[in-house]
C-alpha cells in the first residue's frame, strides 16, 4: 500500500485561522508596501479578495451609507456586527475602522476594543475625534494606551493603528499632527495614520518621526500611490472612495432609469 508523501487534502484546503490572519497581517507591515482597500459590505469584501488584495479594511463612511445613514451614525453594536460580516465573507485579514472606540473615556475604549478583538479582526484603528471635537493630546494618548492594554490582554498579535483626525480642525499644522502620531506610537500604536497629511514633505517627516513603525496614507487619487510608497509609507488605504464610486454609479443608473418613466 502506497503512502501519500505530500500534504493531505485536508491540509491543502485548511481554512486560515484567526491567528493565521493576524500573523499574516502583521507580517505585511514588516517591510515593503501594500494597498489595503476599504470594503463596506460582504459583497465588496468578496470582490476585493478575488482581485488578489492581501488585506482589507472597513470604512465607517461606506458602512454607514450602506445602512442608509451618514458617517458616524452607526453605533458600536452595529459596527461590531458589520465587522463580523466582513470577516465571515473573506479569508483576508480585516483592519477595522473602529472610529473613536465608541467611548470618550479610556476605560470605555478598552472595553469596546476587547469586543472588537473578539470579532476576529487582525487590526483596528482608534481616532482622536469625539464626533464634535479633538481630544486633548494627552487624553488621546491615554486612550491609545488603554486600547493597547485591552488588545494585549486578549491577543497581542492584533495591530493597533493610532489615527489622528487632523482634517477635522481647519488650519491644524502638520507638525501638531505628527507630534500626536509620535505620542500614539509611544503609547503603543503599531501603525500610525494621519488621514489627510498628503504633502510629500510632511509625509516624509511623519514616516521619519515614527520610524520604525509603519505609516498608512489614505489616497483618493490612485495615481499618487507610487509616490507615497517611494517615501517609505508602508500601506495606502482609500477610505470611502470605492464605496462612493459604487454609489455614484448607482445614482447615475437609477436616475437614468427614472428618466425612462413615461
Amino acid at each position: 500500500m502506497m503512502r501519500a508523501t505530500g500534504p493531505t487534502l485536508i491540509e491543502e484546503t485548511r481554512m486560515p485561522t484567526i491567528a493565521d490572519k493576524r500573523a499574516r497581517f502583521r507580517a505585511l507591515h514588516d517591510s515593503g508596501f501594500f494597498i489595503i482597500p476599504n470594503a463596506w459590505d460582504a459583497g465588496s469584501a468578496t470582490r476585493l479578495a478575488a482581485l488578489g488584495f492581501k488585506a482589507i479594511a472597513s470604512t465607517s463612511a461606506g458602512a454607514a451609507w450602506a445602512a442608509g445613514k451618514e458617517d458616524g451614525e452607526l453605533g458600536r453594536d452595529a459596527v461590531l456586527a458589520h465587522l463580523r460580516d466582513l470577516i465571515a465573507a473573506t479569508d483576508l485579514p480585516v483592519n477595522a475602522d473602529f472610529e473613536n472606540g465608541f467611548a470618550d473615556d479610556a476605560g470605555g475604549v478598552a472595553a469596546n476594543v476587547a469586543l472588537a478583538v473578539a470579532t476576529g479582526v487582525a487590526g483596528l484603528s482608534i481616532e482622536d475625534w469625539s464626533g464634535t471635537h479633538m481630544y486633548e493630546a494627552g487624553h488621546a494618548a491615554e486612550r491609545i494606551a488603554a486600547a493597547r492594554a485591552a488588545i494585549d490582554a486578549t491577543d497581542p498579535a492584533v495591530m493597533l493603528i493610532g489615527r489622528s483626525e487632523n482634517f477635522r480642525v481647519p488650519g491644524m499644522p502638520a507638525a501638531d499632527s505628527i507630534a500626536r502620531a509620535v505620542a500614539y506610537a509611544e503609547a503603543g500604536a503599531d501603525c500610525l495614520f494621519v488621514p489627510f497629511i498628503l504633502d510629500h514633505g510632511a509625509v516624509a517627516e511623519l514616516v521619519a518621526a515614527v520610524a520604525p513603525k509603519p505609516v498608512n496614507v489614505v489616497v483618493q487619487a490612485f495615481d499618487s500611490i507610487p509616490g507615497y510608497a517611494a517615501l517609505g509609507v508602508r500601506r495606502c488605504s482609500v477610505g470611502g472612495s470605492l464605496a462612493g464610486a459604487a454609489w455614484k454609479g448607482f445614482d447615475a443608473a437609477a436616475a437614468a432609469l427614472k428618466g425612462c418613466e413615461p
